[in-house]
C-alpha cells in the first residue's frame, strides 16, 4: 500500500524517495506505539502503587500517635518474639472442647481465641472463637469492628442475621442454622446469633483479624461510663427519658 495522494513510482529515483518515505513513516508509527506502551505502563505501575500504598488496618480501637518512642507502650498490633525464641506452645491454645457455664441472663458465653491468648496469631489477620448457648440463649446485637466473621453451627438450631449499613437501608438477613451450616457476618455489620431449640447449642467461628474486638450495642449504648446523657439517647431512640435511666442502671451495673 502506498501512502494516500502519492501514484505509483515511474522511476528508481522515485521508487527509492517513495521507500524512504514509507519506511520514515513506519518508523514514526513504531516509535508512538512504544511511546504509547510506556504511557500505559507508566500509568498501570502508578494505579498498582497507589492501590498498596494505604494506611494499615488498625488492630485495636485507637493507637494515640507520640514524639518520644521512650514513653510508647503500644504498637498498632504486637511487638514481635525473636523468631528463633519461638516456640510450639507460642502456636497453641487448648480446651475448646469444653463447654462453657451459660448460666447468665443471655444464656450464652463466648470463649474468644485471639492474639491476646494465642501470641502465634500475631500479624497472622485471624482469630476464632467458641460459642456456647443454653435453651433459648442469646448471642446479643453486636458488631466486631475490624473482622469479618463466619460462624459453623456444629450443636443445635440458630437463628441468626446481620443488619445492613443506613446507606442501604438496614436491610436484615436472616438465616435458620442447623448443624453443619455456615452463615458469614460481614465486618462491622450489626449482627446476632439465637438458639431457637430445647436444647443446648454449639457454633465456633473464625474471623479474619487477630483482635477483630467486640461491641455489644445494648451495652455500649446503655452501659457506657460515664453514662451517654439520656437526653441523647431519649430522643435518638424516641423514647421517655426515665426509660433511658432505667436501662442505663440495668446495663451500667452489670458492666461496672
Amino acid at each position: 500500500m502506498f501512502p494516500r495522494n502519492i501514484s505509483h513510482p515511474s522511476s528508481k529515483q522515485e521508487y527509492r524517495q517513495l521507500s524512504k518515505l514509507v519506511l520514515e513513516t513506519s518508523s514514526n508509527m513504531q516509535i508512538m506505539k512504544a511511546k504509547y506502551l510506556i504511557t500505559v505502563v507508566a500509568l498501570l505501575a502508578s494505579a498498582c502503587t497507589l492501590t498498596s500504598a494505604y494506611d494499615p488496618s488498625p488492630l485495636q480501637d485507637f493507637c494515640v500517635a507520640v514524639k518520644d518512642p521512650a514513653s510508647a507502650l503500644f504498637v498498632n498490633g504486637k511487638f514481635c518474639k525473636d523468631p528463633k525464641l519461638a516456640s510450639a506452645n507460642d502456636f497453641f491454645f487448648s480446651g475448646l472442647n469444653v463447654p462453657r457455664d451459660t448460666s447468665n441472663p443471655l444464656g450464652s458465653n463466648v470463649t474468644a481465641v485471639n492474639v491476646d491468648n494465642l501470641a502465634g496469631l500475631n500479624t497472622l489477620g485471624i482469630s476464632l472463637a467458641r460459642v456456647d448457648f443454653a435453651p433459648y440463649g442469646l448471642n446479643p446485637p453486636h458488631i466486631h469492628p475490624r473482622g469479618t466473621e463466619f460462624l459453623i453451627v456444629l450443636e443445635g438450631t440458630l437463628y441468626v442475621g446481620f443488619v445492613t449499613s443506613n446507606g442501604d437501608g438496614n436491610r436484615l438477613f436472616t438465616k435458620m442454622l442447623y448443624p453443619g451450616d455456615v452463615f458469614v457476618f460481614p465486618i462491622g455489620l450489626i449482627h446476632f446469633q439465637l438458639n431457637v431449640g430445647k436444647t443446648n447449642a454449639v457454633a465456633f467461628a473464625g474471623l479474619s483479624s487477630q483482635n477483630p474486638g467486640v461491641i455489644t450495642i445494648a451495652n455500649a449504648v446503655f452501659g457506657s461510663d460515664p453514662k451517654i446523657n439520656p437526653n441523647v439517647l431519649a430522643k435518638a431512640f424516641q423514647v421517655d427519658k426515665n426509660l433511658v435511666k432505667y436501662l442505663q442502671k440495668q446495663f451500667w451495673s452489670n458492666n461496672n
